[in-house]
């Protein structure tokens, strides 16, 4: 065990993707924290391409990698210099990632606690223009022979790291990011540091356990990692109860930000852990449904319902409580200048209170024509809705490069989720339809998608 060393770790690869480009030289810097104590470096050969690109920022070309060691033969090595040590480099989620996909390859985990020099620098250095390791080598006049080389970059890194250690606070504001701003002292029994940061820094749903192995709480996060170490930084009444009560964690990468959102909605559900709340409710027996009257007007109406009464009615959205759907009702009849009679909000006949104080058009007296207020009455009702009007599968991105997340929507509901070879959609619905795990929908999910639409990041939606 390396007492208070850091491995500075610094990697050449073909591309900036680790799940699908590969190492082409490492280099690490053993340094304690004041002098260097070792080094390793070592051109990899990547047994893929090195893109000309590549060859022309690094020097590193195809005939240079040839012969040279795959992987697997220096593995050892790098566990050997990086362990008991800190994983230090600038932007170290980056050469950190290729490293832990490359043991994953080989069937193994790699975890480090970890130190990104980039952070420390804007701690360090503030204002400076660009914390680039290239500004900040020219800024500070740190000698370098071969930038792009990932022995040269990684000694120009220890330099940079010992001038940030020198200086005051520093080193106090290096352990805050090393433990991830978490207090060990507050971690639960068999809960360690080095659990969280054998964590993946990737989107997906997370289950922290009780001693018994039950779920006591699950969440989502496009980075886990980050994500429980907040939980247990954190000094709330939720943080404490988690601090308390887990002893253990388990996850499911998902690459999509919807299917985390919609598996956490259902986990929740399905499993009812002891600190989720707010999403642990299953039956939504009230709705706002739609109708139109006698004189052509679009009227809305607040009921509760049954299995046996709900084809009955026109719904266009569920809640659990009345207060929720009165309120929903309410807040869409104000935006959108409906009349509170005709929003089922006010009883009697003839004209509303609203109208005789000019807060209605005139509807219920007849004095707005049905067309006018029909335009508003659908667009708040598009607003209301929780049920969608067409089938449809949304594409999103998958838990690698080459594959898709996909979500169905069918019958006015989610149905559920699954994952596709990209190459494997061929414009028809059957691939899509057969990689669906089907789990049930709810007025919530159908929110949860409606938000994601709007939010225009990149999916593709293919119409059933």
């Amino acid at each position: 065990m390396k007492q208070n060393c850091y491995a500075i770790v610094d990697l050449e690869t073909t591309g900036g993707r680790a799940a699908r480009d590969k190492i082409i030289e490492i280099a690490i810097v053993l340094h304690d924290g004041r002098e260097i104590i070792d080094t390793y470096s070592s051109l990899i050969d990547p047994e893929c391409y090195i893109p000309y690109g590549i060859t022309q920022l690094t020097g590193i070309s195809q005939d240079m990698v040839q012969g040279a060691p795959k992987f697997y033969e220096v593995a050892r090595k790098v566990v050997e210099m990086t362990e008991g040590a800190i994983f230090v480099a600038h932007n170290v989620r980056f050469d950190y990632s290729f490293l832990r996909e490359e043991f994953a390859r080989l069937g193994f985990t790699f975890s480090r606690k970890n130190l990104c020099t980039v952070r420390l620098s804007r701690k360090a250095f503030p204002g400076l223009p660009s914390y680039s390791l290239g500004n900040l080598i020219r800024s500070m006049g740190i000698e370098v022979d071969n930038r792009h080389r990932a022995l040269d970059d990684a000694l120009a890194t220890a330099e940079l790291l010992r001038r940030i250690l020198d200086r005051e606070d520093n080193e106090k504001s290096a352990q805050e990011m090393i433990n991830l701003g978490i207090r060990e002292s507050l971690l639960p029994k068999n809960f360690s540091l080095e659990k969280i940061h054998g964590l993946p820094e990737d989107c997906g749903v997370y289950y922290l356990h009780d001693q018994k192995g039950e779920v006591v709480y699950v969440g989502k996060s496009i980075n886990i990692k980050k994500r429980v170490a907040e939980h247990f930084a954190d000094k709330t009444e939720k943080a404490g109860k988690l601090q308390q009560l887990v002893h253990d964690i388990s996850f499911e990468l998902t690459g999509s930000e919807l299917v985390a959102l919609l598996l956490e909605s259902h986990e929740i559900k399905r499993l009812s852990p002891p600190i989720n709340r707010a999403q642990r409710i299953r039956r939504f027996p009230f709705v706002v449904h739609t109708y139109e009257n006698e004189a052509g007007y679009r009227c809305f109406e607040i009921a509760q319902v049954t299995a046996k009464t709900r084809p009955q009615y026109h719904i266009i959205s569920e809640y659990p409580k009345l207060s929720s759907a009165k309120g929903h009702l309410t807040r869409m009849q104000a935006a959108y200048e409906l009349c509170p009679r005709l929003s089922g909000l006010q009883s009697g006949k003839g004209a509303c209170f609203h109208y005789h104080i000019k807060q209605c058009h005139g509807a219920c007296a007849g004095k707005e024509p049905a067309d006018a207020y029909n335009e508003r009455a659908e667009q708040a009702q598009g607003q209301l809705s929780t049920v969608f009007d067409q089938d449809f599968f949304i594409l999103d991105q998958g838990r690698e490069p080459e594959e898709y997340a996909v979500v169905l929507v069918e019958e006015g509901s989610f149905r559920g989720f699954g994952y596709i070879a990209r190459e494997a959609v061929n414009g028809h619905p059957e691939p899509l339809r057969d990689a669906i795990r089907h789990l049930p929908g709810n007025p919530e999910t159908t929110r949860i998608i409606q938000r994601f639409l709007s939010s225009g990041k990149g999916f593709k939606v293919v119409q059933c």
